[in-house]
């Protein structure tokens, strides 16, 4: 390995351990405060969340609007992938805080309609990263890795300990993974992200704050998704052999 990919291997390192971390007492806090946040959201608001995560899980998995990028080119340096995946990553988080922001000052209705197009440029910014690193999504099995690294990035600290521990060594899980959508369990997914979403994204609903968070919520969100996604594709590299 050069130095770069050293370096990537100590960052992936130091990652996975603080994500296998005990909570926190912030950690325990910020759910508690999510708990009741979560109260305050009207019902309606609650349905349209999960008809939201519903089709948006259908789409990784079935659908064919998302096409996968090219790929890119196998004799490319690991340096020189990620210094695309990380100038792709900031490209999205721009838009999604325009995005973000534009919605969140148009009041309730406009914060609600934000939802769902922040989970479609999250999975699209997933299809573009798996490109980079050389993964091919018209393999359904290589889709069901990127709902792995959405579940990771947007779950509760236990959550995302019990989905890290599913996805090492995938490579040997490949063999036995379903090749097509019969063998998923779409709905256990779409209820644990449901359950675990994150708290700025619920405040964006709420009247009066839901304006100043809009931007900057969409921004750390999908800059964090950008880094779950980069240190899972690291955990699928030569850093790690």
């Amino acid at each position: 390995m050069d130095k770069y990919q050293e370096q990537a291997a100590i960052e992936l390192q130091f990652w996975k351990l603080e994500v296998m971390k005990k909570p926190s007492l912030v950690d325990n806090f910020t759910q508690s405060i999510q708990g009741k946040v979560n109260g305050y959201i009207p019902q309606r608001v609650h349905d349209a969340i999960t008809a939201a995560i519903k089709r948006m899980i259908k789409a990784v998995l079935f659908g064919s609007q998302i096409t996968s990028s090219s790929l890119a080119p196998t004799e490319m340096s690991f340096i020189h992938r990620e210094a695309l995946v990380k100038s792709k990553i900031e490209s999205y988080c721009k838009t999604g805080a325009a995005e973000g922001g534009i919605t969140g000052a148009g009041g309730f209705l406009m914060s609600l309609a934000d939802f769902p197009l922040l989970i479609a440029i999250k999975i699209k910014l997933l299809y573009e990263i798996a490109a980079l690193y050389g993964f091919n999504t018209n393999d359904f099995r290589e889709r069901l890795y990127l709902l792995h690294i959405f579940q990771l990035a947007f779950s509760s600290k236990k959550g995302a300990q019990d989905v890290l521990k599913q996805m090492e060594n995938w490579q040997e899980k490949l063999f036995i993974l379903p090749e097509d959508g019969d063998g998923f369990d779409w709905q256990t997914f779409q209820q644990q992200y449901r359950d675990y979403i994150d708290l700025a994204k619920l405040a964006q609903l709420l009247p009066v704050v839901g304006a100043a968070v809009g931007a900057v919520a969409n921004y750390q969100l999908i800059k964090k998704l950008g880094k779950t996604a980069m240190m899972c594709y690291r955990m699928r590299s030569d850093l790690t052999r």
